[in-house]
C-alpha cells in the first residue's frame, strides 16, 4: 500500500513563495499597459479604416495649420488688439503654449520615445497625409499646445473657452486622422496642455501679486509722508 501524497502535516505548511509581491505588481502593470496599447492601436486602425473623404482634406489642412501653433498665435495677435482683458488672455495663452511645448518636446518625448504609427501598414489614405514628424510620438505636442492655449485663454476670457476648446479638440483629432499619432498620444497631450495652462496661470498670478515683504515696504513708504507731516505739526 503506497503512502498518500498529502498528509495533515503537509497541509499545515505555508505555501512556497514563487516571487516577491512587487514581481506580481510589475506583471499586472505590464499586462494592463499591454491591453491599453492594444486598445490604442485598435482605435487608430478603426479611424484609419473609416472612409471620410469629405473630412480628409479639411482635417489635413487644419493639422498642417497647427504646426508650430500658428493658429493659436494668430488668435493671440487678434486678441491683443481687443482691449485690456483680451490682451491679458492673449499673454496667458502664449505663456501656456511655451510651457506645453517645452514639456512635450523636451521632457515627454525624450522620456517615453514612443515610435510613430506605421501609417502605411494601417493603410491611411494618402488624401489625409501630412509630413510624418521625426520626433517621438508620445505625447502629441500639437494637442498639448492647442489645449494649453484654449485653457489659459478660456480662464481669463470665459466667452472664448467653448470655441477655442472645440478648435483644440479638432486639432487633436486631426493628428489621429492624418495618421501621425495614436489616440493615447493625443489624450496625454490634452492632459499635459491643461497642466501647462494651470502652471502658466499660477506663475502669472504669483508675478502679479507682490510678496508680503514687498507689501510691507510699500505700506511703510506710503506712511513716511504722513509721519513727517505729523512730526512737523507737533513741533
Amino acid at each position: 500500500m503506497t503512502d498518500p501524497t498529502t498528509t495533515d502535516e503537509d497541509s499545515l505548511r505555508p505555501l512556497p513563495k514563487d516571487g516577491k509581491p512587487s514581481d506580481g505588481s510589475a506583471r499586472l502593470l505590464g499586462a494592463v499597459m499591454g491591453d491599453l496599447r492594444a486598445v490604442d492601436g485598435a482605435l487608430y486602425a478603426a479611424v484609419a479604416a473609416t472612409p471620410t473623404p469629405t473630412l480628409d482634406r479639411t482635417l489635413r489642412h487644419l493639422s498642417h495649420a497647427a504646426d508650430h501653433s500658428k493658429i493659436s498665435f494668430a488668435i493671440a495677435a487678434a486678441l491683443a488688439l481687443g482691449g485690456k482683458r483680451p490682451r491679458k488672455a492673449a499673454f496667458a495663452g502664449v505663456g501656456a503654449i511655451a510651457v506645453a511645448s517645452a514639456s512635450a518636446n523636451l521632457l515627454g518625448k525624450r522620456l517615453v520615445r514612443r515610435a510613430r504609427p506605421d501609417r502605411e501598414a494601417a493603410r491611411v489614405t494618402v488624401d489625409r497625409h501630412v509630413p510624418m514628424p521625426t520626433s517621438a510620438s508620445f505625447p502629441s505636442g500639437h494637442t498639448a499646445s492647442a489645449v494649453a492655449f484654449a485653457t489659459a485663454v478660456g480662464v481669463v476670457l470665459p466667452p472664448a473657452a467653448v470655441p477655442l476648446g472645440a478648435l483644440a479638440s479638432a486639432v487633436g483629432y486631426s493628428r489621429i486622422h492624418t495618421g501621425v499619432h495614436y489616440p493615447g498620444d493625443v489624450a496625454a497631450g490634452a492632459v499635459l496642455g491643461i497642466a501647462s495652462a494651470a502652471a502658466a496661470l499660477a506663475a502669472a498670478a504669483a508675478a502679479a501679486t507682490p510678496s508680503a515683504r514687498t507689501q510691507a515696504l510699500l505700506a511703510a513708504a506710503r506712511s513716511w509722508p504722513r509721519i513727517g507731516i505729523g512730526a512737523s505739526v507737533r513741533r
